[in-house]
């Protein structure tokens, strides 16, 4: 099974968001071979607290803007990790530091990568 077609263009609209507010090293994996719950992760990282608040911020409203419903949030108060659980897509919101600890990437390196643009259509 892959990601569906809304779960990518939600992923898109969310990179964009990310990406607005200066978000750094944005990759999203097709969660969908080991997790039934969700289809993509996208993961992206602030300089700082405020700059994540900010990233994290801006994600929820595009994200809202096109329809999806934000079904549970956390760590948005500490700018540190803030998760955004959208249903088919799930917002990973790192400071650096927390990203290099954590390394998402590699825990799930043999998840697809889905191809992110960035640029506003």
């Amino acid at each position: 099974m892959t990601a569906t077609d809304r779960s990518i263009h939600l992923t898109q609209i969310a990179a964009r968001a990310a990406d607005s507010k200066q978000a750094e090293n944005l990759v999203a994996l097709d969660v969908t071979g080991p997790l039934p719950l969700t289809d993509v992760f996208l993961i992206a990282s602030g300089r700082n607290e405020p700059n994540v608040r900010a990233i994290a911020e801006e994600v929820i409203e595009k994200v809202e803007e096109s329809g999806a419903k934000l079904l549970r949030r956390e760590g948005l108060a500490e700018g540190r990790w803030v998760l955004l659980d959208f249903g088919d897509l799930v917002v990973h919101v790192f400071h650096d530091e927390d990203r290099l600890y954590y390394s998402l990437e590699r825990l799930w390196k043999d998840c697809p990568v889905v191809p992110l643009t960035v640029s506003v259509p």
